[in-house]
């Protein structure tokens, strides 16, 4: 079953088009890669997926949490995360002067059943669901390795752990369409390596299909079942780790004659 699907979708910034007809799709349980050079489109392109930005051309499609199929092209990033899709950042994002526990917490509360008055008054029914957003998140964090810095300020976090938070914070929101931009960026060989088999774990216990952009191609090729390639906002090959590692238009564009050589 296919959970995202964009049918030539494309963008323009001024006379600059970013993205030019990009048609792709992601199935259930699905873990494919999103690579290219620096500017080819695809930051951009997570964007358009999460409602940062809006297609100039095209259609989005999802499955939300009952398998039915939304066109989300002009949802707000909110409503996208409803649905069941939820993303990390290129560039971490997380509310750094918050504990790393309130950065999950928040993400938890997009699925409360409390009402505001409830809050407010502090029914037994507002501490009840608090209780288990508490339970739950810690819980995320143990699974990461991080419970033990729950009380400590985000910003305080080693770099590689607040990436591991920004993960943590996406699952938070229970989504089963994950896209990660960049997860190993600014993370040594060991961190990488560890962060391949997380990325494995999560996919397998949370049921997700995942997308995800990254530069370290041992990562992408290590984990990832098919490759998209980006070029100047085009869409040139499509196939397997293999079948990209030897693809000329790839090689050319990106990969380089070491990778190919290695493969």
């Amino acid at each position: 079953m296919t959970v995202l699907e964009t049918e030539n979708i494309s963008i323009q910034f001024g006379g600059l088009m970013a993205v030019s007809n990009l048609s792709m799709e992601l199935k259930k349980g699905e873990l494919i890669g999103l690579i290219g050079p620096n500017g080819a489109g695809k930051t951009t392109v997570f964007n358009m997926l999460t409602g940062v930005y809006k297609p100039t051309a095209g259609k989005i499609t999802v499955c939300d949490h009952n398998d039915e199929r939304k066109e989300i092209g002009k949802l707000h990033p909110y409503q996208i995360t409803a649905l069941g899709m939820a993303r990390t950042f290129q560039n971490i994002r997380l509310f750094k002067n918050l504990t790393v526990l309130d950065n999950v917490r928040i993400a938890n509360h997009l699925n409360v059943q409390y009402h505001s008055l409830q809050a407010v008054l502090r029914l037994p029914s507002y501490y009840q669901e608090e209780k288990q957003i508490t339970e739950q998140s810690m819980e995320l964090l143990r699974i990461f390795n991080i419970e033990h810095k729950s009380e400590e300020l985000a910003k305080n976090l080693p770099y590689g752990e607040q990436r591991k938070l920004e993960i943590v914070r996406a699952l938070a929101t229970k989504p089963h369409i994950l896209l990660l931009d960049e997860p190993a960026a600014g993370m040594n060989p060991q961190e990488t390596l560890d962060l391949m088999d997380l990325i494995r774990h999560i996919r397998d216990r949370f049921d997700l299909s995942i997308l995800l952009i990254e530069h370290d191609m041992k990562l992408v090729m290590g984990i990832c079942e098919r490759i998209l390639v980006l070029d100047y906002g085009r869409l040139i090959a499509r196939g397997t780790p293999a079948e990209i590692a030897h693809d000329p238009m790839v090689i050319k564009a990106y990969l380089g004659k070491e990778l190919e050589n290695d493969a």
